[in-house]
């Protein structure tokens, strides 16, 4: 009798089921379980080949994780200006700091509202640049249609425990392109050869998810659904009770977008440090 580590290690059924329903879920071809958000993106990036002497526009405002990633690789991260109304990428700034070592974009849907994806596409695409979405607090969140996740080259969530939806730890790749997905899965697995096992041409990682996480997203992503309805629930108490002005300000939605809501912002002018920290504490 063969012995699998079925429930408890990196093979399973439920990683095979979690990856399809995220996949169908996102609207793309391909989905892979990772171990967290940033190995997610770690991986994304070591799927293109970057490397020293790249640069990889990311947002000024974002979780250090984004920065971190590129930073693995040997290709230093650029910062680019947000959008004062989205928090997100502002193309602008992104047209301004291409240069010819710029092989990719990362725009962070921050706090769940995607970035203009529309514009920065055309820049990536005018001078042949890769983006790749950093969704890690975006699950479900929607740009004129579609999900994101499938905006990009790739799309990259997080499953940690303060997410839309948790397994503890754990991350995903999804992505429309049958090349990448296949190199990024042969390289999440140590980059052992698919023909003989335990043979490995080129360095690799171990960034796998375990059947038993998968098995809760499996059961969290049924859910998605009603989370993400509580969410705009909740964010329609703060727009009841809070009086919002041009200097008072909580989660704005631009009228091509759907937020998931991961997070409330609220943006208060003229405060300092002392200030802002006496009104947290009331």
């Amino acid at each position: 009798m063969r012995w699998t580590p079925d429930g408890l290690s990196s093979i399973g059924k439920y990683i095979d089921e979690f990856e399809a329903n995220f996949a169908r879920y996102c609207g793309t071809e391909y989905a892979l379980a990772v171990s967290n958000g940033t190995t997610g993106l770690h991986l994304a990036l070591a799927t293109l080949g970057l490397g020293p002497g790249d640069e990889v526009i990311i947002p000024d405002l974002t979780f250090v994780a984004t920065a971190n990633a590129v930073a693995y690789t040997g290709a230093t991260p650029v910062l680019a200006d947000i959008d004062a109304d989205t928090l997100c990428l502002d193309p602008r700034s992104v047209k301004a700091l291409i240069s010819p070592r710029t092989k990719a974009i990362i725009p962070v849907h921050l706090y769940g509202h995607p970035a203009d994806m529309d514009a920065l596409t055309e820049i990536a695409d005018a001078h042949g640049v890769t983006i790749i979405e950093d969704a890690a607090e975006a699950h479900g969140a929607e740009y004129k249609g579609r999900r994101a996740g499938s905006l990009g080259k790739c799309g990259v969530f997080s499953f940690y425990g303060n997410k839309v939806i948790t397994t503890g730890e754990g991350g995903m790749l999804t992505t429309n392109d049958a090349a990448f997905y296949q190199r990024a899965k042969r390289l999440r697995d140590h980059a052992m050869s698919p023909e003989r096992r335990y043979f490995h041409e080129e360095r690799g990682f171990n960034y796998r998810i375990t059947n038993l996480q998968a098995a809760l997203g499996v059961a969290q992503l049924e859910r998605i659904d009603d989370f993400l309805a509580r969410r705009t629930e909740i964010m329609g108490w703060y727009h009841a009770a809070i009086k919002t002005t041009e200097s008072v300000r909580l989660n704005r939605v631009k009228n091509w977008a759907k937020s998931a809501f991961w997070m409330i912002c609220l943006e208060v002018d003229g405060f300092d440090a002392a200030r802002r920290d006496a009104s947290c504490r009331r």
